[in-house]
């Protein structure tokens, strides 16, 4: 069976990226699958994460100007080319799977260039505001949602990352498959710092202010912790959060900026923190938990509560309360026997997303609509 895995890059540190190598590596294992992955603006870049020499890698060369729309005069123009250069590669390759990782503009054409092939359409963020606000929103944007509906059952399958985000979809095409994690067997006894870990990128939507809030009112009170922040992106909001540190006169908190070792920053670590706006279905947690990490996350949607087991691997705090947040990760740091306790449920409880076992649930996908 020939799959292609669909984005724009692979070259930039964030969650879709590093989901999709995962894939990318376990499908390249199997010799019942030939794996490709084709980007639209690569730019000769290097993987961000490590990818198969198995996995064969094109790239379109589109190129689109990120920091424009779509409908820019210098963007839309790219259209035609972008839709042609896909469609000879897809014909090239003929594919008998195609999945799309990203949401771009060429979700709208996919569906209708690659007739014969089984098209599927992953979804990595939450729908929550989006449905929320759009009852307020112009008659455009509603036009848009209708579009983006139909264009969705115009797709073999589409795949949401919980069952709380099923419910946004109207389509009856949609299946729920959650990201995954190698859960190791390691058994080798971990040496905790005083530390307190947060990472993703610098956006609006991790909300990392709020931790630096929670933090400052309850740092004088743990003068040999710290918290550092991993991640890099918006360099304009990373000068206000850094800002924000030195008004506030924060002590022990520092952006540290991206990290290629993760992992092993959690396992020096005691606790991790999560005060986002909104995660669908974050890797950081599954990777805290294989960690053994203890987590202290919003309970945002929908992400944290569909992985975190409240008061047994982690504590899920009311969202956007940034009081309680203090006050629960006080507890959390006074008491240690809990934290040992969490740290054992940890490794129990991440099982249930042990790369094996979802994996399978595209493998089973692939040939029931290969079939």
């Amino acid at each position: 069976m020939k799959i292609v895995y669909y984005t724009d890059q692979v070259y930039l540190h964030g969650g879709i990226e590093k989901v999709l190598a995962q894939k990318l590596n376990y499908f390249s294992n199997f010799s019942e699958f030939d794996v490709y992955l084709i980007t639209t603006e690569q730019k000769n870049k290097p993987h961000c994460y490590p990818i198969s020499k198995k996995v064969i890698h094109y790239d379109l060369g589109v190129n689109y100007i990120r920091t424009k729309s779509y409908f820019h005069p210098v963007n839309f123009k790219k259209v035609p080319s972008h839709i042609n250069k896909l469609r000879f590669k897809l014909n090239e390759i003929k594919p008998d799977v195609l999945i799309v990782c990203n949401f771009a503009f060429d979700f709208y054409f996919i569906p209708f260039i690659s007739k014969g092939i089984k098209t599927i359409k992953e979804y990595h963020s939450s729908r929550y505001y989006y449905s929320k606000e759009l009852p307020s929103k112009s008659f455009l944007s509603s036009l848009f949602a209708k579009l983006n509906r139909f264009i969705e059952k115009k797709y073999t399958h589409v795949v949401v990352l919980n069952k709380d985000e099923k419910k946004y979809y109207s389509i009856k095409n949609c299946v729920v498959i959650p990201n995954s994690i190698k859960v190791a067997t390691n058994t080798t006894k971990l040496v905790r710092n005083n530390i307190i870990i947060a990472a993703g990128r610098i956006a609006p939507v991790k909300q990392f202010d709020h931790l630096i809030k929670a933090w400052s009112l309850i740092a004088n009170k743990f003068p040999h912790w710290e918290v550092y922040i991993y991640g890099e992106g918006d360099e304009v909001l990373s000068s206000e959060l850094q800002q924000l540190i030195k008004e506030l006169k924060v002590p022990n908190i520092k952006l540290m900026g991206a990290t290629l070792h993760l992992n092993e920053k959690m396992k020096e670590a005691s606790i991790y923190a999560m005060t986002s706006k909104t995660e669908c279905f974050p890797m950081v947690l599954l990777e805290s938990l294989a960690c053994g990490l203890p987590i202290i996350s919003y309970n945002c949607p929908f992400g944290p509560k569909n992985i975190i087991t409240d008061k047994k691997d982690g504590v899920l705090v009311n969202h956007n309360n940034i009081d309680a947040f203090a006050s629960e990760l006080t507890q959390l740091i006074k008491n240690t026997e809990l934290r040992k306790k969490m740290e054992i449920n940890t490794k129990k409880n991440v099982e249930r997303f042990d790369e094996n076992i979802v994996m399978q649930l595209w493998i089973q996908l692939f040939k029931r609509i290969d079939g």
